[in-house]
């Protein structure tokens, strides 16, 4: 498995190299991971709703080819983008998106922070009043509430093409939060978005990188 640091990079040249190696590769292409920190971006998924967007502030928008709503890219932010042969793996869009979120819980699970699922909501969430809490989510399982007192840390978004993925998943670290006001974080109206620091715990992006890269390939390393 081939990690790649590419450093800080604007987001339209990064997804425009993705889907020319998603083109270009053989079943014999070995897979890569690809780890990025973004120029400040608005990416609008294929679902996504112009409504969602309620002030752009000057922020460029992307329309972008992976699925889901619209989300926030910027510095502080590592943006990990598995170039994944599913077929070769042996595996699904679902499984694919369960691994994802089990690497960003193993990342956030060696900062001492207790990450969630939430149903029918990709990404990962936090406690907002005890992020460290290992106790399991309760509570409605529909509707607005599900949110109550959490925040978002991480946003997934994929791209799936020949049964080969692309896009990824974007886990915050010390970022400028304030642009996610200017959205409905991927469609949810009123969902608070955190970032590591925010939670108080001190790290850096090429640490966080470097371990979210070693946690996704582990994943997906037949």
């Amino acid at each position: 498995m081939k990690i790649v640091n590419l450093g800080r990079q604007p987001c339209a040249r990064t997804a425009e190299a993705m889907r020319v190696f998603t083109e270009a590769r053989t079943a014999d292409t070995p897979d890569e991971i690809w780890l990025v920190e973004h120029d400040p971006v608005y990416t609008q998924g294929l679902a996504g709703r112009a409504e969602h967007l309620l002030d752009a502030g000057g922020v460029p928008v992307l329309a972008s080819n992976r699925g889901g709503q619209i989300t926030y890219h910027g510095p502080g932010q590592v943006v990990a983008y598995p170039l994944i042969d599913l077929r070769r793996l042996g595996i699904y869009v679902k499984e694919f998106v369960y691994r994802l979120e089990h690497a960003v819980l193993k990342v956030l699970e060696a900062q001492q922070i207790t990450g969630h699922r939430v149903a029918g909501a990709p990404g990962i969430f936090v406690r907002l009043a005890d992020p460290r809490s290992h106790a399991a989510l309760t509570g409605p399982a529909m509707g607005l509430d599900r949110f109550r007192g959490l925040g978002k840390i991480a946003a997934l978004g994929i791209k799936v093409s020949r049964h080969c993925s692309y896009h990824g998943v974007a886990l915050n670290v010390a970022m400028d939060l304030d642009p996610f006001a200017g959205i409905n974080p991927c469609g949810y109206a009123g969902l608070r978005t955190v970032d590591l620091a925010t939670l108080g715990v001190s790290t850096d992006w090429c640490t966080v990188a470097h371990e979210l890269g070693d946690r996704l390939a582990a994943q997906f390393t037949p």
